[in-house]
């Protein structure tokens, strides 16, 4: 049977509950990992499960990726792949004796020589002393842990729990493989979706990189009796959910968001405003337009006029306040802002500087003096020995050190001298003087 990304914890009857036909995407559960669509970089053969599976033995995993893109799926095949117990969890419907009852089972098993699994699922949901509870069992190994997340794993678990496990980044579906799903659908239900080609592109376009989201409007298309095949107007209607209108093979979509963000870092705000037309006229999502312009704000505008920012999330609220028509009229004013703002990357290129430095330098330990000393024994190892409180400098200013032994001090934002930032760049050099000058440089 074709496969797809979605199911729930045990294997597909034939029916639902009370003889309910099984859902369209649990019908297509995939039973191999290489049915898994748009993560090969994780699942084959030179990816991470990939090897795992060849070599027969897992490590403990985090899957972090957008909702809809297989990550309960691959919990579940990556088990059955090298013959281990699945035991699934959710963190939003299990507690304390859930997670004990999960780990006695655990032991049991492995007494008779079997390996568990434990999947949990939205796993950022455990507060920090539950997510501590998983640790003495993953040191043991007696689980493999498989923990599955939306958030960002660095601020939604602990370092502790972090170090133990592999973070896996599982990507949001691309348009190929939205469309495998689609093609898997229509051969399970051996006829084709009740679309026409612009409205299937317009379709995938939706579901915003969401497996599960687009087979349950497919499911729900293939449930109704449509006669003919239904255009994108038609497909909005039906769905009741506003559809981007693009070419069959979506390059017109790519061509005019790029247009509209080289128009805006060109400074044209006549052609800008141009081509954010088009994309609205069209039936762009208008605040996926919005977006894209508050992005620009950040990478090529910035501190040169820090209220290009404002003005974007001003759209937002006003957008959000009014709907459309009206509100589009916000997102037009942030358009021509931004468009006439003064232009500066400094800040798109610091980000990437300083991310690359601290991948390179990430366990180095702030130095000593900036520590906070909260008990006895933290001052006895000399946390906070010699800070220098600014406020109580004669200029508010110390020149202390605050960067880890061992690294130099950088400039990863370096302010261009247009709009804002030439009055930034002043006050960085104004700072570097006064700490030369405590420097005795």
């Amino acid at each position: 049977m074709a496969g797809d990304l979605f199911a729930g914890d045990e294997p597909a009857p034939l029916h639902g509950g009370a003889g309910a036909p099984v859902p369209l995407a649990e019908r297509l559960r995939p039973s191999r990992l290489s049915d898994v669509v748009g993560q090969e970089h994780l699942t084959g053969a030179e990816g991470a499960i990939g090897r795992m599976v060849a070599a027969g033995q897992l490590s403990s995993i985090i899957l972090w990726g957008p909702p809809g893109t297989g990550k309960t799926t691959i919990a579940r095949l990556l088990a059955e792949a090298v013959g281990m117990r699945f035991a699934p969890l959710s963190a939003v419907f299990s507690g304390v004796a859930d997670l004990k009852k999960a780990f006695a089972d655990a032991e049991k098993m492995a007494a008779s020589g079997k390996r568990t699994l434990l999947f949990v699922d939205e796993i950022h949901r455990f507060n920090r002393a539950q997510q501590d509870g998983f640790l003495p069992f993953v040191e043991r190994g007696t689980v493999v842990l498989v923990g599955a997340t939306t958030e960002n794993p660095s601020f939604a678990l602990n370092a502790a729990l972090l170090s133990r496990a592999q973070v896996l980044v599982l990507n949001r579906l691309d348009d190929a493989a939205l469309a495998t799903l689609v093609d898997r659908a229509e051969a399970e239900v051996g006829r084709a979706l009740p679309v026409t080609g612009e409205a299937r592109a317009a379709l995938i376009a939706s579901a915003d990189g969401d497996g599960r989201f687009l087979l349950n409007q497919v499911e729900t298309l293939f449930a109704a009796a449509i006669p003919d095949p239904l255009d994108p107007a038609e497909l909005a209607s039906f769905l009741h959910r506003r559809m981007p209108v693009y070419d069959k093979d979506r390059d017109g979509h790519y061509n005019l968001i790029s247009a509209l963000h080289k128009s805006l870092r060109g400074s044209d705000a006549q052609a800008a405003l141009y081509w954010m037309a088009r994309m609205l006229v069209a039936g762009e999502e208008p605040l996926y337009v919005l977006r894209r312009i508050t992005r620009f704000a950040s990478e090529d505008i910035g501190l040169a006029d820090p209220q290009a920012l404002v003005q974007c999330l001003a759209a937002k609220d006003a957008y959000q306040f009014l709907g459309s028509p009206e509100g589009e009229l916000a997102i037009v004013q942030a358009c021509l802002y931004c468009a006439t703002a003064p232009k500066s990357n400094a800040i798109y290129k610091a980000q990437k500087a300083a991310w690359i430095a601290a991948r390179e330098t990430g366990s180095l330990a702030p130095p000593a003096n900036i520590l906070n000393a909260p008990t006895g024994l933290m001052k006895d190892l000399g946390y906070g020995a010699g800070y220098r409180y600014d406020h109580d400098a004669p200029d508010g200013f110390s020149g202390d050190n605050y960067w880890p032994d061992g690294m130099e001090p950088a400039d990863y934002y370096q302010p261009v001298e247009r709009g804002f930032e030439k009055r930034i760049a002043e006050r960085l050099a104004w700072w570097d003087a006064r700490r030369r000058e405590r420097d005795g440089g």
